[in-house]
């Protein structure tokens, strides 16, 4: 057994009178919550907290602490004196709840018991303390069913299967119709299923069951729904949660009684009002679980007045006191209202930003943290197209609008298809009755998710919208029938897995087939065809618009494009970049310029060299005006040849089958044979650390001098025209100060030339880019001949971790990802501890030497939200990334800038 290593802490147990909201790292954000509710004097139900530090260690070593027990006692013992009553006691029974709760929300992915305490002889005094037989024995089975899955291990789908025989056994169909003899005969059922499955009976003694529940709780941490679902969010492995129990309130005493949800704003479109979902005579998880469709949070006015008034007093209360949307669980037990759970509510993307300039109006919160209440991951989402309305489509069902997107693929009916057919890269709608935790693989997997069941709080919802996800539920009219894997839509048709169809996550409609999609009216703003405060311009828009300006406002990193032409750039420049940071010359040397190319590899003299050389000069030279005149009074970022020579030759076995075809027709091959002689001479082990880069420059005279003469006499030619071009020379893969020296001497005396001949004075920056871990271990030297860094953290994650990115992705990142290794793909989101040490350690160097030196960076990196923070913090200048990430790199950039680090706001 591994050692017990106990943290230095005062205790491991808080009452929930002891904490506040602030303490979510120790008492999870349930807990914090429902302390900080306690202290709000908020009805309610008392108990206590076990902290993260308890799971800890009981992760960490197999063993709880040594004074949990006695701390856990000593909490319960001062329960039962408030409560005046004892756990499980035979006449009056105290029951409990054990609930996860970890810092972050991660809905559904750990561990809830209810109803502890309850046991044979338990049972008979809940009946006699609540005067109905039926709710004692509903109760029990619930807490059978709970214990028996999340504790024993034993398979769900065998208590819901003798739950579905009881009801046929009665003809009825829903549990609420089953009576108390009908429960007594399935509590009796479980008992036989815990005993056949577990190889134990269930636990009578009280403090037994919460004893495991809890050591439950802990090892659900680590999970297989928890670790996949903590992966899909970046949320951190070694956090651990907290335990709250709680005493039990009951919403199935009967029709006075109840469960709900409710939110203080709509989660799906940010409008204020009465959202949520209630279930009479309902306990727990049942409203989230979406086994039951339940009404709509606005008719409970009419059920119970009094609860309805004060439950509406409450929620605003919250986000007065919270300043955002508030997603709140509650109980009626007998007409008094329990709250159970408050948390900041998790939204769609739209609301998010609705939520933020809302709040902003009402004098709430300021522009700065408005900007920490949406991110860069929400924006893209927004830009993603959506259904169009015009198009012919025939919809056959509608259900709730739960998480917005326009969603295509084949129906699939459980989760392992879903991941299945997406892992051969086919699209899928994952078609459910109802979602449950288990679930959570196929979610993530499939375009969208859709199910007959449920509200706007259900599991599918609440997870949806935490992923950005598509997602339509509650779509009644929908038959759904996951065993013959088909559903029958409203007329009588029937929609067989493999069938294509549609969902709406912002209307709730579904249709059959593929809708066609129309650009996001956010990516028509960006490009300039709708205009805040224009008739034809939603909230949304405005919403989105407002924030920018605020992210524009506040940031210190500029962003840039990476663009190869001027359409690119002028795309660039209408999404808001601020200059040119990469310019691929390669992709200029491809098309109908490709056999210029192919004839300057296979030059054998100087003078064809040259003469190949000469034909490139003025095709270059007209790809850069046309560059400079879109980005005019911009900086303009122009990488000369990078890439090995031989990708502008044919593939060789292409060529190898040509020059044997010709030669067995005995036809004319002898260009054919050269470039084939060509390939062989220049054909590498590992091409991309091979004869590319600035090496190419020093080895093949004229090329890099014939790209800096076309960006110069460009450069002269838009200054003759009035223009503002400001030209920037970058020279990849540099290794060492001195290959960088020979090239910058050559490039200066081209630049003189072209001055001396159009009487231009032209002011052209030359720097390199950092993309080899020499470089950045030796950028301070290397400044001495640079006038800015970029760095190409694509190239420097590669030679640092000693990855082939087209290999590694496709062999074995995914086990990686699995096991944990990688949090996030190194190649999508930088590596702060390895690649971004580097970084920050060459940037210091460079501006030693030269304090002046600009610092970019032109990787993927550029546009990627947490990669933007990191560059903020080390002090580049600017990221350069795609257009279409443009917009999401300046929300970042102004979101770094006003950034808390200690926010934890999610």
């Amino acid at each position: 057994m591994p050692e017990n290593k106990e943290p230095h802490v005062a205790k491991f147990v808080y009452d929930f009178t002891e904490g506040n909201k602030d303490l979510k790292d120790l008492l999870g954000g349930k807990g914090a919550n429902l302390a900080e509710m306690t202290n709000l004097g908020l009805p309610v139900p008392p108990g206590f907290t076990i902290t993260t530090e308890a799971c800890k260690v009981y992760l960490d070593s197999g063993e709880e602490p040594a004074a949990l027990r006695d701390e856990v006692s000593a909490h319960l013992d001062a329960l039962e004196q408030r409560m005046g009553k004892k756990l499980g006691q035979a006449d009056d029974p105290l029951l409990v709840s054990v609930r996860s709760g970890a810092k972050f929300s991660m809905p559904g992915m750990m561990d809830t018991v209810l109803n502890i305490g309850l046991s044979d002889k338990s049972v008979k005094g809940l009946t006699k303390q609540a005067g109905d037989e039926r709710f004692a024995w509903d109760s029990y089975r619930r807490l059978i069913q709970m214990f028996g899955k999340t504790v024993l291990g034993v398979d769900g789908e065998l208590f819901e299967e003798a739950l579905e025989r009881a009801k046929e056994a009665k003809g009825v169909q829903v549990d609420t119709e089953l009576d108390a003899a009908d429960l007594k005969k399935l509590v009796t059922a479980f008992k036989k299923i815990v005993k056949g499955e577990a190889g134990r009976d269930f636990p009578q003694d009280p403090r037994e069951q919460m004893d495991l529940a809890i050591k439950a709780v802990f090892e659900s941490w680590n999970g297989d729904r928890a670790k996949l679902y903590r992966r899909q969010e970046r949320i951190p492995g070694d956090l651990g949660t907290a335990v709250n129990v709680c005493s039990m309130v009951f919403g199935n005493l009967g029709p006075d009684s109840g469960t709900g949800v409710a939110f203080t704003r709509d989660p799906a479109s940010g409008q204020q009002g009465v959202y949520g979902d209630y279930l009479q005579n309902a306990q727990g998880e049942d409203v989230v679980a979406g086994i039951r469709n339940t009404v709509s949070l606005a008719e409970l006015e009419s059920i119970d007045k009094a609860s309805y008034d004060q439950l509406m007093q409450i929620m605003e209360t919250l986000e007065n006191h919270y300043l955002d949307l508030c997603d709140i669980e509650f109980t009626i037990e007998r007409g008094k209202l329990w709250m159970l759970q408050t948390r900041v509510g998790k939204r769609t993307a739209g609301a998010a930003f609705r939520i933020a300039t809302q709040l902003v109006d009402q004098g709430l919160i300021d522009e700065t943290e408005a900007l920490q209440r949406v991110n860069g991951a929400q924006l893209a989402q927004l830009m993603f197209p959506r259904f169009d309305e015009d198009a012919k489509a025939e919809q056959v069902g509608r259900g709730i609008a739960a998480s917005p997107g326009a969603a295509v693929g084949k129906a699939v009916f459980d989760s392992y298809t879903a991941v299945k057919w997406s892992r051969s890269g086919e699209k899928v709608i994952l078609v459910r009755r109802e979602t449950n935790p288990d679930d959570l693989d196929g979610m993530i997997a499939a375009e969208g998710i859709l199910t007959s069941r449920g509200g706007k709080t259900s599991h599918a919802a609440v997870v949806a919208r935490g992923m950005g996800k598509t997602c339509v539920c509650g779509a009644e009219e929908l038959e759904v029938d996951t065993k013959r894997r088909r559903m029958t839509v409203p007329g009588g048709h029937v929609v067989e897995e493999g069938d294509v169809i549609s969902i709406d996550g912002s209307s709730g409609k579904v249709y059959l087939g593929e809708v066609p999609v129309v650009p996001s009216p956010v990516v028509e703003y960006f490009e300039g065809r709708m205009h805040p405060g224009a008739d034809d311009a939603d909230e949304l828009v405005e919403a989105v618009h407002r924030m920018m300006a605020f992210a524009d406002r506040k940031r210190r990193l500029r962003v840039r494009a990476n663009a190869d032409n001027a359409e690119d750039a002028l795309r660039a420049r209408r999404f808001g970049a601020q200059g040119i940071g990469l310019c691929r010359t390669e992709h200029m040397f491809l098309g109908d310029r490709r056999e210029l190319v192919e004839r300057l590899i296979l030059a054998d003299t100087e003078t064809e060299r040259e003469e190949s050389l000469k034909q490139l000069l003025p095709l270059q030279k007209k790809d850069f005006v046309e560059l400079f005149e879109a980005m005019d009074g911009l900086p303009v970022t122009v990488r000369l040849l990078d890439p090995p020579l031989h990708e502008f030759l044919p593939d060789i076995t292409e060529l190898s089958v040509r020059v044997a075809l010709a030669e067995s027709r005995q036809e004319p091959h002898e260009n054919e044979l050269r470039l084939l002689q060509a390939v062989h001479r220049l054909h590498e082990q590992n091409p991309m650390l091979g004869l590319r880069g600035v090496r190419l420059g020093l080895v093949i005279p004229g090329l890099f001098t014939m790209q800096v003469r076309a960006i110069a006499e460009a450069a002269a030619e838009r200054k003759s025209a009035k223009g503002d071009p400001r030209a920037e020379i970058m020279i990849p893969l540099v290794g060492t100060v001195q290959e960088l020296e020979i090239v910058r001497e050559e490039a200066d005396q081209v630049i003189a030339e072209v001055e001396a001949a159009t009487g231009t004075r032209l002011k052209l920056a030359i720097g390199t880019m950092i993309e080899l871990p020499r470089a950045a271990l030796t950028a301070g030297q290397i400044a001495e001949a640079a006038e800015f860094f970029s760095f190409g953290t694509n190239d420097l994650t590669q030679t640092v971790w000693g990855f082939s990115r087209d290999d590694v992705e496709a062999s074995f990142f995914t086990a990686y990802l699995e096991k944990g290794i990688f949090g996030v793909s190194p190649f999508e989101t930088i590596d702060r501890d390895g690649v971004g040490s580097l970084v920050k350690s060459a940037a210091a160097a460079g501006r030693s030497t030269r304090p002046d030196l600009k610092l970019g960076v032109c990787g993927e990196h550029g546009g990627d939200p947490e990669s933007v923070h990191f560059f903020h913090e080390v002090g580049l200048d600017y990221v350069s990334c795609s257009p279409f990430r443009i917009p999401v790199a300046r929300l970042e950039a102004g979101r770094a800038a006003t950034e808390s680090r200690g926010s934890d706001h999610r």
